[in-house]
């Protein structure tokens, strides 16, 4: 199981329980490290102060916040947790609510949630609960340096939790809207043929990064000694009737998912090899 980032209580009514949160997801990229053109030795940032013209160590750091422009009130680490909340350590559900009216660009991270020994029946109870009536949680809880509000829903045979951007951390866009009504019902038509036609049911594992396999499979051919040869290109077709790229992307789906797939993937050959 993964570390544990969170640990208190969870309460709804004057129901009480103890749990733990680990992450659910991570993205996975594949790093560099920044080395010397020369002798590709690894490069070390240091802290310096431009003022004083001195390097610094950690000790010598403070936080501050900006007030106004390169003008600073220091806050130490004792003052801050003395504003943390009391979600810090107790997860309060405030009310339930259908997740069908929860937008999903509200979503930010996603958590699972384990009962503690203790906590075993009133986790199953409310797990149960929100199964059986369609509705998920929201709470309220304290982590991470900040507050935030959350939907635990049921997922599988446990909890999930999502903490949530609030109304005034997304964005809003007046571009961000659509005019349907010069859609003809023979382009709509055709455009709901593409889509049953690429309708499938949901595998999360039929899908994977091809660009870190690329640099992974890059990386180990130089390691190896061998050249990589970058995948070809997929030829980009230009169609400005959109009843003609419709077409074509009907005639496109008798491809195999497979072929298409293999010709993403770099070709990798030794060195000195024609």
């Amino acid at each position: 199981m993964a570390a544990t980032v969170w640990k208190g209580h969870l309460t709804f009514g004057l129901v009480s329980l103890p749990i733990k949160l680990f992450t659910a997801a991570r993205a996975e990229t594949i790093s560099f490290n920044q080395l010397h053109k020369t002798d590709h030795s690894r490069v070390k940032q240091k802290l310096f102060c431009a003022a004083e013209d001195v390097e610094l160590t950690r000790s010598d750091i403070v936080k501050g916040y900006e007030y106004e422009k390169d003008r600073y009130v220091v806050v130490d680490e004792e003052e801050i947790k003395k504003m943390a909340p009391k979600s810090a350590r107790v997860m309060e559900i405030l009310e339930f609510v259908k997740e069908s009216e929860v937008d999903p660009v509200f979503y930010e991270k996603s958590y699972y949630v384990a009962p503690e020994d203790a906590g075993e029946k009133p986790y199953s109870l409310l797990l149960e609960a929100l199964k059986r009536s369609g509705y998920v949680a929201l709470a309220r809880i304290a982590m991470h340096s900040r507050e935030h509000i959350v939907i635990l829903r049921p997922s599988g045979s446990g909890l999930t939790l999502h903490t949530m951007y609030f109304e005034d951390e997304i964005r809003k866009s007046e571009s961000y809207q659509a005019d349907t009504s010069a859609v003809s019902d023979k382009e709509l038509s055709m455009a709901m043929m593409l889509v049953e036609g690429l309708a499938a049911r949901f595998e999360p594992g039929k899908y994977k990064d091809s660009y870190r396999e690329n640099l992974r499979a890059m990386i180990d051919a130089k390691v190896a000694g061998q050249e990589v040869v970058a995948p070809v290109e997929a030829q980009q077709v230009k169609v400005i009737d959109i009843m003609d790229a419709l077409k074509a992307s009907l005639a496109a789906l008798k491809k195999p998912a497979e072929t298409a797939a293999a010709e993403d993937q770099p070709k990798v050959r030794k060195s000195g090899t024609a």
